[in-house]
């Protein structure tokens, strides 16, 4: 996706430096003419390095960077001088970075910590100097080593948002507007579908200082998972989420029906993301009274806690939190 200012996919050239070339030099000096062989290793070839920043939010900063060349490693010099190495390039990614070979599609570094350091394309090794070569048998040996040659290709950086609470749930179900509430994010609000076209986050302050992070996703629909919406650039970013909060409002024809096709559409994306810890929250709640209540959840499924909420109104907001927290922090069985 590369509209606006969230960018989660990039593809791009890489080129890491080619190694120098071994020197087969040969000294001389005053006291002796041919006193051996001197020359020294090329130096390894530049490489693409990936860098964990969790200052960074999105892949935006790589949009215009198509190609990505790294320096070749300079020559052995004589008097067994190693060239110096190619210069890395390091690329700075957002947390949740996966970078991936194009022509083959496997995962080649994952990116999730702050600092975390990755050498994503190798530079070419240093080829070796004549020196290396000398033995009691051949003392003056002629030859060196060319340098390795680096890599080339093309590649893709794939963000998937870091968050410990990930919102679920269809367009206009009130994601964006809890978020507002429980945190100091200000998602784009409106009574239309996919008000949210890119992934919001926002730190939720919980009891004596402490906080979770939750993300605000795109609205899923029957037959994402297929593509269809925002389909696969919705789903992707759920797989970093270690809670999902499923939100159905209340004014809902079917509230069973609609958790089950949320359910189905994240069991075709991805059938382990079922295995993540569920909370089930009834959004727009300050239109039910307590008869209404007890008949939605009769209604719903049995082994998922459910809560009443409404951002609006401020209306089980706190427990929603304590349910969050709990889950966030009890062990996994």
């Amino acid at each position: 996706m590369e509209r606006g200012n969230f960018v989660d996919h990039i593809r791009i050239f890489c080129r890491s430096g080619k190694g120098g070339a071994g020197s087969a030099h040969f000294e001389r000096n005053k006291m002796d003419a041919m006193a051996g062989p001197d020359g020294g290793n090329g130096g390894r070839g530049g490489h693409i390095i990936l860098r964990g920043n969790s200052q960074l939010w999105t892949l935006l900063h790589m949009r215009y960077y198509k190609n990505v060349l790294a320096k070749d490693g300079e020559n052995g010099l004589k008097n067994n001088s190693t060239g110096h190495d190619g210069a890395d390039i390091i690329i700075e990614v957002p947390l949740g970075t996966i970078a991936k070979d194009e022509e083959t599609g496997e995962i080649e570094a994952e990116i999730l910590e702050e600092g975390q350091e990755v050498v994503w394309v190798k530079g070419g090794r240093g080829g070796l100097g004549n020196k290396n070569f000398a033995t009691s048998t051949n003392q003056a040996p002629e030859y060196c080593q060319p340098g390795e040659m680096g890599s080339e290709g093309w590649k893709q950086l794939e963000l998937k948002i870091l968050a410990d609470v990930g919102l679920v749930g269809f367009p206009n179900a009130g994601k964006s507007t809890l978020l507002s509430v429980v945190s100091a994010a200000k998602p784009k609000i409106a009574n239309y579908a996919f008000t949210t076209l890119t992934p919001q986050l926002g730190i939720v302050p919980y009891r004596d200082n402490r906080s979770f992070c939750m993300a605000d996703l795109p609205g899923i629909i029957e037959g994402a998972a297929e593509g269809k919406g925002l389909g696969h650039r919705f789903l992707r970013h759920i797989e970093r989420n270690s809670v999902l909060l499923f939100l159905i409002p209340a004014d809902s024809n079917d509230h069973a029906k609609e958790y089950a096709i949320l359910i189905s559409e994240l069991e075709q994306y991805n059938p382990e993301l079922l295995h993540k810890k569920i909370i089930l929250a009834i959004s727009k709640s300050d239109m039910l009274d307590d008869e209404l209540k007890k008949a939605i959840a009769e209604t719903l499924p049995k082994d998922v806690p459910h809560v009443f909420i409404s951002s609006a109104a401020n209306q089980g907001i706190t427990e929603l939190k304590d349910m969050l927290w709990k889950a966030l922090n009890e062990p996994i069985a």
